[in-house]
């Protein structure tokens, strides 16, 4: 089962849709969980962000079964160490992961905000992270879901559905 976990102040819509695409895509029950605070993380007050490993080490203490994908969804800027930002990251061996909204709207580049392109992009990222989750590399199909968004044009050209070759080595593993 895969469990999409609010995190923090997050829209609610978000999560709802986050859970019935991944339920569409994977093919297996997805469900929204109870809300779990950022409080307890440290934001690097010199970036502006949150560190997202910090996050990931959070889910995968908070799962009740080692089958179990968590996917944390937030509403603040992450980060890695070795990179300005990221749309999100994930945890293989934990199988969890998380992915924040905040880069995905329109606003934070000054432009009017558009809650459907809101949802397309989260939910892409949120197949992508899962996908990794679930054993995936990045793609080098652009068009492909497992494809690196490097920055948010390459996230919006992508799809939400995985290419022949994703897709053929998720089910070779019964992954879907």
């Amino acid at each position: 089962m895969i469990h999409v976990v609010p995190m923090g102040l997050i829209d609610v819509i978000i999560p709802e849709y986050i859970a019935n695409l991944t339920s569409e895509k994977f093919g297996i029950m997805v469900e929204v969980a109870e809300n779990f605070p950022i409080d307890a993380f440290r934001r690097n007050e010199a970036r502006g962000q949150y560190l997202s490993s910090d996050m990931l080490r959070s889910l995968s203490v908070r799962k009740e079964s080692d089958e179990d994908i968590l996917l944390g969804v937030v509403d603040v800027d992450l980060y890695v160490d070795s990179l300005n930002f990221v749309f999100g990251e994930a945890d293989p061996i934990n199988r969890v992961a998380v992915i924040s909204v905040t880069r995905l709207r329109q606003g934070f580049y000054g432009l009017q905000n558009d809650r459907r392109l809101l949802l397309e992009r989260a939910g892409k990222e949120a197949v992508h992270e899962i996908g990794h989750v679930l054993g995936l590399s990045h793609c080098v199909d652009p068009t492909c879901v497992m494809y690196f968004s490097n920055r948010l044009a390459d996230t919006d050209w992508k799809r939400d559905d995985f290419c022949k070759r994703c897709l053929t080595s998720l089910r070779s593993r019964g992954q879907i």
